[in-house]
């Protein structure tokens, strides 16, 4: 009966829906932490230097950029749902045992291998959505998705709240707990795309090795990717300056306590973010029926009103300024999260996607490991407000090139 579930016309919104609960967990497990600094620093003493958070929060970035593209690749030829499905579980056991760490040292290597388990995760489930979904419904149902990961980072913002309440090792105990007991529920609900199995060449099979990492070459070859992969990472370094620092930068713009400003930031940009991505993926599945461009220029629009709202977070200390900058700010950038993989779909086969995505991820999160720990560096100069102001000049690059350069043939690259 099962079987049969994966043959409803449903079911690649139930795709969709059981991998939004993924993307949740995803990022309330690695926001968190963010919030929770204030309260684990009465244990760990090595938290009271910025710079060493800095690091706590860069060590995750590097590592799961070093491991993404090869993320990408294995899931261009192995199942991906026993990818999500693993990657989940070993995520949601290193959160809980987060929860026991007395150390620094126990928490930065704990930290590193949630890294290596956290990248196994996006390419395989933006390539299975992407393969659910074609036509009318990509860019909403990436949309979607995506809109698990901010609501994910709403919940980790509440990461303080709960350790104020209970203690910040039982935040990351319970968290875990979560992770764990609904991996057990994709085993049941989560089917691999019929397809997947069918995208080898007949020349691939003959040699594995050859066959394992022949996408890579197609993906680096092809132009139009560079172009794509420099759009991408742009934005990655204010994208993950709001996820790592915002809960800081609220807490000094406006003279407010972290177990205050967490929920506050992480709300904001979710909220907003949450909008945006529904609307970024409803505008673009209806703007690429009339003109293939249809989906960069939603983008472009997203990435354009996120300038404006890095110089009003890095100027603003009035509740209405920050606030309003990070609404826009969180609009902009969903608008933008929404189409990169249907943008990535324009241009790259679906035999070679999460190989693509697998890049991408890695080069934006490197962006973002660097910007992570700079703006460490600056915080404890007291320039962190300079610092995102300074983000919207890369940004607006990143939408330059974009408009220039990107003019797809079609909107879906066999």
């Amino acid at each position: 009966m099962m079987n049969e579930m994966k043959n409803k016309k449903y079911y690649p919104w139930l795709v969709v829906a059981l991998l939004w609960v993924v993307a949740l967990l995803n990022y309330m497990d690695r926001q968190m932490l963010s919030t929770m600094q204030q309260a684990m620093k009465v244990d760990i003493t090595e938290l009271n230097r910025a710079e060493a958070f800095g690091a706590l929060m860069a060590v995750f970035l590097w590592i799961y950029g070093i491991v993404s593209p090869f993320a990408g690749i294995i899931a261009d030829h192995l199942s991906r749902k026993w990818l999500v499905v693993g990657s989940l579980f070993v995520w949601s056991a290193v959160t809980f045992l987060m929860g026991y760490a007395d150390s620094f040292n126990q928490l930065y290597w704990l930290r590193a291998f949630m890294g290596i388990s956290e990248a196994l995760y996006i390419p395989s489930a933006l390539s299975l959505i992407a393969d659910w979904h074609e036509g009318r419904s990509r860019s909403l149902a990436v949309g979607v998705h995506m809109t698990g990961l901010y609501v994910g980072q709403a919940v980790g913002g509440f990461g303080a709240t709960l350790a104020a309440m209970l203690s910040w090792q039982s935040a990351f105990h319970w968290f875990g707990i979560v992770g764990i007991v609904y991996s057990v529920v994709l085993i049941l609900f989560l089917y691999e795309n019929p397809k997947h199995g069918q995208k080898k060449d007949v020349k691939q099979t003959s040699e594995s090795k050859s066959s394992l990492f022949s996408g890579l070459g197609v993906v680096l070859s092809t132009w139009a990717f560079w172009v794509i992969l420099f759009f991408f990472a742009a934005p990655s370094f204010p994208g993950w300056a709001t996820k790592n620092w915002l809960p800081t930068l609220f807490a000094e713009n406006l003279g407010i306590p972290m177990s205050s400003a967490g929920p506050l930031s992480t709300i904001t940009i979710a909220f907003s973010s949450f909008v945006g991505v529904l609307f970024g993926g409803w505008m673009s599945d209806r703007w690429v029926q009339r003109n293939l461009r249809g989906r960069i220029y939603t983008s472009a629009i997203g990435l354009g009103m996120t300038i404006p709202a890095l110089l009003l977070l890095g100027v603003g200390h009035s509740l209405l300024a920050v606030v309003g900058a990070g609404l826009l700010f969180g609009v902009g950038y969903g608008m933008f999260d929404a189409n990169n993989m249907p943008i990535l779909c324009q241009f790259i086969s679906s035999k070679y996607r999460a190989t693509a995505y697998g890049i991408m991820n890695m080069t934006g999160v490197f962006a973002g490991a660097l910007v992570t720990q700079v703006l460490g560096r600056w915080t404890d100069g007291g320039n962190l407000g300079f610092g995102f102001a300074l983000l919207g000049i890369v940004v607006a690059m990143a939408l330059f090139f974009q408009l220039i350069c990107l003019r797809p043939v079609t909107d879906n690259k066999e």
